[in-house]
């Protein structure tokens, strides 16, 4: 089944960091490409060691990317991708299609460094495409139509959850759900960290502690419910929750969250214009 639906399709990553190996592993697990079929380049082995655990294809040569593969994911850090789209340009041909994934490198960035018509689209994912929950939206450049948006959307949706926007909110997601993944994880470990401090062992305190907050999701995202709801629905009056929750504002949770996706937003945004 799996060899069936990936078509022989070969998937090309310039850049092999956590990133690259999320997307990457999404798409082999879920049957849309087979690891033979991958071929992944970074400057050393220390991060291509797992893509050759995956049973990809690895290589020191950017170029070589390219002209083995016609989907190619840019996933380099956003300050070394002008110099690698300049490396690799010459190789670009009128049947690629090139996905950016760096934070903050714009989609006229990618096309100036780009030969001209070239077909590229922009990706905002998050860390937990690799175990095929994540959150992305994307992009697409001037020369990138339907067709190329619907490939690149079914691939990703492997990886979990992917909407087109308009590029103006790309870098809002970065602060919203890349970003993001770090401030859930530093709430999730504040509540356990509560629990300890009350008298549970930390390992189970940390698992309960995920565990809420994977239920919660899912509740909200199944039912379509606005977070409001749910946390009216969980409080009673005089009851611990809401007690939980004065002591949650008192300390300006909410204001904080805010203040945070405003400041990871503003920092890809300062990377795009650099």
């Amino acid at each position: 089944m799996a060899a069936a639906e990936s078509g022989g399709r070969r998937v090309g990553f310039v850049g092999a960091g956590r990133m690259a190996e999320a997307i990457a592993h999404g798409l082999i697990q879920a049957g849309k490409v087979e690891p033979e079929h991958v071929l992944a380049s970074a400057p050393s082995d220390r991060n291509l060691c797992r893509f050759q655990a995956m049973g990809c294809r690895t290589t020191h040569s950017n170029p070589e990317v390219l002209r083995s593969c016609p989907l190619v994911f840019f996933a380099t850090k956003p300050h070394i991708l002008p110099a690698v789209l300049v490396e690799v340009a010459p190789a670009v041909t009128a049947e690629h299609i090139l996905v950016s994934v760096a934070a903050g490198v714009s989609l006229s960035t990618l096309e100036e460094l780009l030969p001209p018509k070239a077909r590229v689209l922009r990706v905002s994912p998050n860390l937990p495409c690799i175990v095929q929950e994540g959150a992305m939206v994307m992009a697409r450049g001037r020369h990138a139509g339907t067709y190329e948006a619907q490939l690149l959307r079914s691939l990703l949706e492997a990886c979990g959850q992917c909407e087109e926007v308009p590029e103006a909110q790309v870098d809002i997601h970065t602060g919203l759900s890349g970003s993001g993944v770090a401030f859930v994880c530093a709430f999730s470990e504040a509540l356990a960290e509560g629990a300890v401090k009350m008298g549970m062992p930390s390992g189970l305190a940390h698992r309960i502690a995920a565990q809420t907050l994977l239920g919660t999701a899912k509740v909200l995202l199944q039912k379509g419910q606005h977070p409001a709801q749910l946390r009216t629905d969980v409080c009673t009056p005089g009851g611990t929750t809401i007690y939980g929750l004065h002591a949650l504002e008192q300390g300006g949770l909410r204001a904080a969250a805010m203040s945070a996706v405003e400041a990871a937003t503003c920092r890809a945004r300062e990377l795009s214009r650099k």
